[in-house]
């Protein structure tokens, strides 16, 4: 198939011309900014709802993310383990532990960020340090706390992007390193083109995809 990024681009342009569309995308990135202005342990509670995310349903994840709130913050990990299991998570042990682990930054974990101005220098101290974020969620949990400038790639955004000839389907779901900061670069010049930062062409590129537009 020809690489096409124009067609995707008008689609994109399209949709950003629906007050409906361009309404919820507005409204999310605004909450999105809004997160940013909040205490250390909200952001940390934003960092769980990704940690949650990662190989499940971002819906199922919000669901939990608003039924276990504060638990994020003081329930011992076996108890953790236990709701998100009786809430229906796929991973309740891993998750349960992967955040117990990340608590020691609860506390600190806006100021932290805030000493990394640049989106990619965050990412890069997330993956790091944050047990059970890879690329993709790391990308994701910044842009909801406000940073714009960073690809959240999945399947989903995989699929379409291969299915407008802009790169051939990886061999596995598992992007490596540097197969993401390639396919970033492919969404950069979409997102340029568009008018619209990494963070805000994911939510039209998911609409694309899903008719959603979530977090």
């Amino acid at each position: 198939m020809k690489p096409n990024v124009d067609a995707l681009v008008r689609r994109v342009r399209l949709l950003r011309k629906d007050e409906c569309v361009r309404s919820l995308a507005d409204k999310r990135m605004a909450e999105f900014e809004a997160v940013s202005k909040k205490p250390s342990k909200e952001i940390f509670k934003e960092l769980c709802f990704c940690l949650l995310t990662a190989n499940f349903n971002a819906e199922r994840s919000i669901s939990i993310q608003e039924k276990v709130g504060n638990g994020f913050l003081s329930w011992p990990k076996d108890k953790l383990a236990l709701e998100l299991a009786r809430l229906g998570h796929r991973y309740p042990n891993a998750r349960a532990a992967y955040i117990f682990e990340a608590r020691r930054y609860k506390d600190g974990l806006k100021e932290i960020l805030e000493r990394l101005a640049d989106d990619f220098e965050a990412r890069e101290w997330v993956t790091c340090n944050i047990k059970g974020l890879g690329y993709k969620e790391a990308s994701h949990f910044l842009r909801n706390i406000g940073r714009k400038s960073l690809a959240i790639i999945d399947f989903h955004i995989v699929d379409l992007l291969a299915n407008n000839g802009l790169l051939e389907p990886p061999k596995t779901r598992c992007l490596t390193r540097k197969k993401y900061l390639e396919i970033e670069k492919v969404l950069g010049k979409i997102g340029e083109k568009s008018g619209l930062s990494q963070g805000e062409l994911d939510l039209y590129l998911w609409y694309m995809e899903t008719g959603k537009i979530l977090k």
